[in-house]
């Protein structure tokens, strides 16, 4: 009678039972549905987020050659012994303790100090541990050969391969190539990377400028790591992309021959094509050799840079700026001409100064020149004619000559740190002394003293201009870009700034002038002529520095040839005698330099 009610009473239990084994699997199989179907990407973004690294691979830097594809600046490999820790990884082994024995193992193999620190392993185990553990750099050739006998095969450790900047002809040019330093990326990415590789970036010249275009498109990789930090997989990439190639404007005979003219000198010289505003060279001196700055430069070397007197890390040539002195003088011959205040016949007495008031304003000559006329005056550089000339022409048409020419602005070249200058006038100085502009500042301005500063590389373009005929371009350093898988250079077309549209008989008068200065045996720059080539110049000595020092800047300004000019040459000497006595030998040594090929070959027309 007992055991009906009992077996339905364990039978109502069952079902019991069972009706909750269905709740509890249909509540599994909710929370399965919602992690793996509802929420599941949100799951894999977070299983990618924290498993999942991204490495940013660097592109292979452009190169750069001069106009006729010589190489200025190329990549070379250096070769580094690289230690992969994660590979190191055993049972009931210490990683770090593995790798500091491996290393010392492998520095006995190849005879090289071991320089790494047991805290450089341990810091890399934690922060780079997929990367590649760099412990000796620069391998030569004795020590890769060394490494193929010895310690080739040696797991865990391989050959690493970088990319090193290289500048072939050393100092040579290295203001306008400038040199590369290590990047600091992280926080510039639109998606940041967990590692990034070894990559360079301009610091100065051509490399900052154009660092853009010459660094190319970084390429990267996905790889999966444990919670440890050891990578398991590959997950693909993208390849980097190779930064295109610049050839530049620079011939690098004509650079050479710049800096050899400077030698033993500090200053600057520029040399420039009239006929499309292309630097063939751009020198200044001292110089520095952009090779010290590969991979990295020494502190003991960036002190003695920085902290040299003679500032050999500056680019003079477009950094530089100077009182201009007499190389001034044939702007306020034309700002004169073209203003229609004076004919090209006109004539001042020169006695030797001229007294503006109760100041005496002397020439340089002090015996004076006597009557002379304008085109003598520019070969004789007669202070006094110019002092007329000035108060006659007023300062408003010398102002505005000068910024038509480029003075009192940047050019725009491609290069870092250039400077504008000054052209003074009278508002600039009631801002700066509160005070109106007077006779005195004219007769300053007119033979290139006072405030007026300029660079070397603006008096090319003066030079340029007064070669051409008045068509002022603007002065260019790349002359082409090659992009990754092009053959050619694509050409950068040259850029007219302004046309001036001289009258031919001020530009006869004024270029005439300069033709006397070194053409004539009386010429001031006679010291700048090169045998069977004529050619047309301007000197100028400018005085800086506490008054009575004796300091001055050697200048000379000059174009040849003649009749059909094809090179504009700008050069400034600090601590000068004179321009005619220090600078237009450099002139004379430099056009000597690149015309003399061609007259042995019959002249260089």
């Amino acid at each position: 009678m007992t055991v009906r009610p009992a077996i339905e009473s364990g039978a109502f239990r069952i079902r019991i039972l069972l009706v909750l084994m269905l709740v509890l699997c249909a509540l599994l199989g909710v929370m399965l549905w919602k992690i793996q179907v509802a929420h599941g990407h949100d799951y894999v973004q977070d299983l990618d987020r924290q498993s999942v690294r991204r490495i940013r691979l660097p592109a292979m830097r452009g190169t750069i050659v001069d106009r006729s594809g010589a190489a200025l600046v190329e990549n070379e490999p250096s070769y580094a012994v690289a230690v992969y820790i994660e590979e190191l990884r055993q049972p009931g082994v210490n990683v770090v303790d593995a790798a500091e024995a491996l290393i010392r193992r492998l520095g006995e193999l190849l005879q090289l100090p071991v320089d790494v620190t047991r805290d450089d392993i341990a810091n890399h185990y934690r922060k780079r541990l997929p990367l590649p553990f760099i412990v000796w750099k620069n391998l030569s050739e004795e020590t890769l050969a060394r490494w193929a006998e010895l310690a080739a095969g040696i797991p865990g450790a391989d050959i690493y391969w970088e990319g090193l900047r290289h500048y072939p002809h050393g100092q040579t040019a290295s203001h306008v190539l400038g040199y590369v330093g290590r990047a600091s990326l992280t926080g510039r990415e639109e998606e940041p990377y967990h590692y990034y590789l070894p990559e360079w970036e301009g610091k100065s010249g051509i490399e900052q400028s154009m660092d853009d275009v010459l660094r190319g498109r970084a390429g990267g990789k996905l790889i999966r790591v444990d919670v440890a930090g050891y990578k398991h997989a590959d997950l693909g990439g993208l390849d980097p992309e190779a930064g295109s190639d610049l050839m530049l404007t620079l011939d690098l005979h004509i650079q050479k021959l710049a800096e050899e003219a400077l030698e033993g000198h500090n200053g600057a010289m520029v040399v420039m094509d009239p006929r499309n505003g292309e630097i063939l060279a751009m020198a200044s001196a001292p110089a520095f050799d952009p090779n010290d700055f590969v991979p990295a430069i020494s502190h003991e070397l960036w002190a003695g840079l920085r902290e040299n007197p003679a500032k050999p890390m500056v680019n003079r040539a477009v950094a530089g700026n100077y009182p201009p002195g007499s190389i001034f003088k044939p702007v306020v011959a034309m700002a004169a001409l073209e203003s229609g205040k004076i004919r090209p016949g006109q004539r001042f007495n020169c006695p030797g100064y001229m007294m503006l008031g109760k100041a005496r304003f002397n020439c340089w000559h002090k015996p004076g020149h006597g009557e002379i006329e304008l085109r003598k005056a520019i070969e004789q550089s007669c202070n006094v004619y110019f002092y007329d000339l000035g108060l006659m022409c007023g300062h408003e048409p010398i102002v505005h000559m000068a910024y038509a020419l480029g003075l009192g602005r940047k050019t725009g070249v491609e290069m870092s740190y250039e400077r504008a200058g000054l052209v003074p006038d009278d508002s600039w100085k009631r801002r700066t002394f509160s005070d109106g502009w007077r006779d005195g500042d004219t007769c300053n301005m007119s033979i290139g003293q006072g405030a007026l500063l300029v660079s070397p590389l603006q008096m090319a373009v003066v030079a340029s201009a007064l070669a051409n005929g008045g068509f002022v371009y603007a002065p260019h350093l790349v002359r082409g870009v090659r992009r990754n898988g092009d053959e050619k250079y694509r050409p950068v077309q040259p850029r007219l700034v302004n046309d001036l549209h001289w009258s031919s008989e001020s530009l006869r008068t004024v270029r005439g002038g300069m033709f006397d200065v070194v053409m004539a045996p009386t010429g001031t720059g006679r010291k700048a002529g090169v045998p069977g080539i004529e050619v047309a110049g301007k000197t100028g000595t400018a005085e800086y520095g506490p008054k009575g020092s004796g300091l001055k800047y050697g200048w000379m300004i000059a174009f040849a040839p003649y009749e059909n000019p094809r090179y504009a040459v700008a050069v400034v000497v600090e601590e000068a005698y004179s321009g005619g006595v220090t600078a237009a030998p450099l002139v004379s040594r430099l056009l000597g330099g690149i015309f003399r090929p061609a007259a042995g070959e019959g002249g260089a027309g």
